[in-house]
């Protein structure tokens, strides 16, 4: 501020004495004095006191509260008058400086204000040059706002990914090009309630919206399953709170990874066999040449060898097999204390809330196969014995279902590892070539149900096994 003081001073010299607002309120000051001067001396000395001795009057003294009074009101209407040519410059600056305030106000910023207008005081120049720039300065922020705006609008509207921002009373605030699609067939959501727009929609997604948690689940779109993985993020707009979901189509990734999954058990199986026939090959050879050599004592050990290997190959082939012959489930009643007891008894868990007092109808073999599994996996992902957590109970929106859901408290999965964890032999076991989640998948799926899973609030998973009660 000090380096720029000096700069402009010659530029306010160089606009002219007479534009100087100091000397117009001197010239207006002296003009002033001269005519009040003028004034007293027209009422006390020539030429009002010969014209009132002419008519017989006597004329009021120089000093007289009468002259003075007189000169004073006489003086008021020329002040008024200077005053008002000394102010018009000022005033007609602050009437332009006020109307392109309220044009900035209404967000109009192409109005703006000579920087040096005629008739002007050359002490308000630098004023106008600066109003000047800054309506300069403010049209290009709006110019380059407005150009970040369209480009981020164009990414959020053009990506694959749904995007659903909604209020603190679910009703949308905004939702790009692939939300409208998936929701309601290209058309307008903006200021729809997501209750309403969820009526027809398929059920899977109206109990994935009801959730407040990430997870995954199907629909069916023009004859086809498609899978989508939702996540879900709270936070504040404008000081109020707001729900953004972001549904990600996984049906491309996920039959990538089916097909990388049945590669992986392939060479899975071949490696078991190799290791099994190699042996039982070699022991075969080994036996006919002790038959040859008539070493026929040590004949029943190449045999039992050969028993042994063919006994684990079998064991192994049967394990793959039982998942890929699931029968279809036997429906019967089932009374759940008896049932939650008999999974107590595999692997330990604490049990949360109340069972059910009426009865559930599924195949208690398949059911309790597919729960033994979830409850496994629960004590092997490293979470305290204590921390795993099953629950019975009642779940869905449109019908009620029965829910059984298994929690531990181990580290989770990654967005990767979840998306894959229902994939046939996927396992997140070093080395592991099981059957993960998918077997209990399948149970769900006989059962006319599905299985959930996501992350726990404070770390952890949940997998959730839900079917219906007719």
């Amino acid at each position: 501020m000090n380096d720029a003081s000096p700069r402009r001073r010659p530029a306010s010299r160089r606009a002219g004495w007479h534009r100087s607002l100091h000397m117009r309120l001197a010239l207006c000051l002296i003009a002033a004095a001269v005519a009040a001067v003028l004034i007293h001396l027209t009422l006390t000395l020539w030429p009002l006191p010969q014209v009132l001795r002419s008519m017989g009057h006597e004329p009021p003294g120089t000093w007289s509260a009468a002259a003075v009074g007189l000169t004073f009101l006489l003086m008021l209407p020329i002040v008024w008058g200077l005053a008002s040519l000394l102010l018009m410059p000022l005033t007609r600056l602050l009437r332009a400086l006020e109307s392109t305030v309220l044009s900035y106000r209404d967000g109009e910023f192409g109005s703006g204000i000579a920087a040096d207008p005629p008739g002007g005081l050359s002490e308000l120049s630098t004023l106008t040059r600066l109003h000047s720039e800054l309506g300069l300065a403010l049209r290009e922020q709006r110019r380059h706002l407005a150009q970040r705006e369209l480009l981020l609008d164009t990414v959020v509207q053009n990506t694959p990914v749904a995007l659903l921002l909604t209020d603190a009373n679910e009703r949308i605030a905004y939702a790009n090009i692939a939300a409208r699609q998936l929701m309601d067939q290209g058309r307008s959501l903006a200021g729809r309630g997501l209750e309403e727009l969820l009526a027809d929609a398929p059920e899977d997604l109206r109990l994935a919206f009801a959730g407040a948690q990430d997870g995954l689940f199907s629909v069916m779109q023009d004859g086809q399953e498609e899978r989508y993985h939702l996540s879900m993020r709270d936070f504040r707009l404008q000081g109020q709170p707001h729900r953004l979901r972001l549904l990600r189509r996984m049906t491309k990734e996920l039959s990538r990874q089916e097909v990388a999954s049945w590669k992986r058990v392939i060479r899975v199986i071949s490696h078991e066999l190799n290791n099994s026939l190699a042996p039982i090959s070699s022991l075969a050879h080994s036996g006919a040449e002790l038959s040859r050599r008539g070493m026929h004592e040590r004949v029943p050990g190449v045999f039992a060898s050969i028993g042994d290997r063919a006994k684990h190959l079998h064991q192994f082939l049967a394990g793959y097999a039982s998942f890929a012959k699931l029968p279809a489930p036997v429906l019967a009643p089932v009374e759940w204390r008896p049932f939650v007891e008999s999974l107590g008894a595999h692997y330990p868990f604490a049990l949360t809330g109340e069972l059910p007092a009426a009865p559930g109808r599924f195949d208690a073999a398949q059911m309790e196969q597919a729960l033994i599994n979830l409850l496994k996996n629960a004590h092997e992902s490293g979470s305290a014995p204590e921390d795993v957590s099953l629950s019975v109970g009642i779940g869905g929106v449109a019908r009620e279902d029965w829910r059984i859901e298994v929690g531990d408290r181990g580290p989770g999965m990654t967005e990767a590892q979840l998306s894959q964890a229902l994939m046939p032999f996927y396992s997140t076991k070093r080395g592991g070539s099981g059957l993960g989640l998918a077997l209990a998948r399948e149970i769900a799926e006989a059962h006319g149900g599905r299985i959930a899973m996501g992350h726990r609030e404070g770390g952890g998973l949940w997998v959730a096994i839900s079917w219906p009660r007719s």
